[in-house]
């Protein structure tokens, strides 16, 4: 059976007869997806990054951009277990497509906005929009690199969500100054739909890409222990059952309260800055970019010890499972600046919780290991709803909390509560890390 399979893909993919040498197809693909999520957290946060020229031209207060940056979140989680579905049914290379060409047109629209109702539908329209995109990256990643690599991989992707802002938030300011703010969402939205063309024409999964070869191919497999189930027709039912399971519970919770802290940092961070530190232009300018930085250092150095000691004998449940537990609770750091008066140790503590987020942004990859073959969509929508519900909540959290008490301590603690929270669900609920078989 394996040597008529192999044939097969041999008269398939020309390439894949080549087995002299392993082909690398499977980097192209991750530095795709890193393209693509940075384009998904650039466009989701242009609104921040304009938000002072846009609400003085747009004449909306504080409440309403409050509003504004929860209706992502809203739209997105909403539609997040419809583009799993969306991702198992269609596979990553069209429904990734779609997603791109679809948030990135309600990007686009952002900057023809009049009034705070257009603004609105424009920002509910690229929240449902981006629903699929980390679905389909599970997916592929799933597809496309072996356990002893997914770590790496998962976290090369996940690094675009934290290093779009340091490396696009100067251009796009230069941008709003020197064109307007409605030009930021014209260039962001038309590089999304650029991209999307290249995705579609670029991917394949793996057993149909032509430039993977015979050892690519086995390298891939290696240490599978069962074949790849074919589609299934899907059962709403499927959502229910999973969430059934306590490992997926757990990583829910988890993901949930390890989210709250980026979302902070993408919303309200700013406003912190400004008006609780009372930081010049110039100052925030400066010191923006480190925390993002060293979650970006968090994410790269998770995955990569995870993958090495996994390649050292570890247990993938252990590799898997240490990066969440550490970097949850030292997220919790962040209480810790309602107790200093420098702003440079402000930035330094921001920085350690922010790097100890992009830790805990590992769970994609335990994602990717207890999900069923054929549901790996479905089951990385779920753990993502959990997660981005946060991407409600916090702002408007932190918004009543503000208003009601005029700063941002007790907003802060309950953020660092919320951390300890996700660590005795990682630590205690999550239990032993295995693929969960339908």
């Amino acid at each position: 059976m394996k040597v008529v399979e192999e044939q097969t893909l041999a008269a398939r993919n020309p390439a894949y007869a080549d087995s002299t040498k392993r082909t690398r197809v499977r980097y192209v693909v991750l530095s795709m997806l890193l393209v693509a999520t940075i384009l998904n957290y650039v466009d989701r946060s242009a609104l921040g990054i304009v938000a002072p020229s846009l609400s003085k031209s747009l004449s909306l207060n504080k409440m309403q951009m409050g509003e504004l940056f929860a209706a992502f979140g809203f739209a997105y989680s909403i539609a997040l277990v419809p583009g799993g579905v969306l991702t198992d049914v269609l596979g990553s290379r069209l429904a990734y497509a779609l997603s791109l060409v679809g948030w990135s047109f309600a990007t686009l629209t952002q900057g023809l906005a009049t009034g705070y109702h257009m603004l609105l539908g424009s920002r509910l329209a690229t929240g449902a929009m981006e629903a699929p995109a980390f679905p389909s990256n599970a997916r592929a990643v799933t597809l496309w690199f072996p356990a002893r690599e997914r770590g790496f991989a998962t976290s090369v992707y996940v690094m675009g969500q934290y290093i779009g802002t340091p490396l696009f938030t100067g251009l796009l300011l230069w941008i709003s100054a020197a064109y307007g703010w409605r030009t930021v969402f014209f260039v962001t939205g038309g590089f999304g739909i650029l991209f999307s063309l290249i995705w579609y024409w670029v991917y394949r999964d793996p057993h149909r890409h032509a430039g993977v070869n015979a050892a690519e191919m086995e390298y891939i497999n290696e240490g599978s222990t069962a074949a790849r189930k074919p589609r299934e027709k899907f059962d709403w039912r499927m959502a229910l059952k999973l969430l059934s399971y306590r490992q997926i519970l757990a990583i829910c919770l988890g993901k949930f309260c390890n989210n709250t802290l980026l979302v902070f940092f993408t919303t309200w961070f700013m406003t912190y800055l400004i008006e609780a530190r009372h930081m010049s232009m110039i100052k925030v300018g400066i010191f923006q970019a480190l925390p993002f930085i060293g979650a970006t250092i968090g994410i790269l150095a998770a995955g990569s010890l995870s993958d090495f000691f996994i390649r050292r004998g570890v247990s993938i449940s252990t590799a898997r499972k240490a990066p969440l537990i550490i970097g949850t609770l030292l997220g919790a750091s962040i209480v810790l600046v309602n107790f200093v008066e420098s702003n440079e140790v402000v930035i330094a503590i921001l920085t350690v919780a922010f790097f100890a987020q992009g830790v805990g942004s590992m769970s994609w990859a335990a994602v990717s290991e207890i999900a069923p073959r054929q549901y790996v969509g479905l089951t990385s929508s779920i753990t993502s709803l959990a997660a981005n519900i946060a991407g409600v909540t916090t702002p408007l959290m932190i918004g009543y909390i503000t208003q009601h008490t005029g700063h941002f301590y007790w907003a802060l603690n309950l953020m660092g509560a919320i951390c300890l929270l996700g660590t005795l669900s990682y630590s205690v609920l999550l239990g032993k890390l295995s693929r969960i078989e339908l």
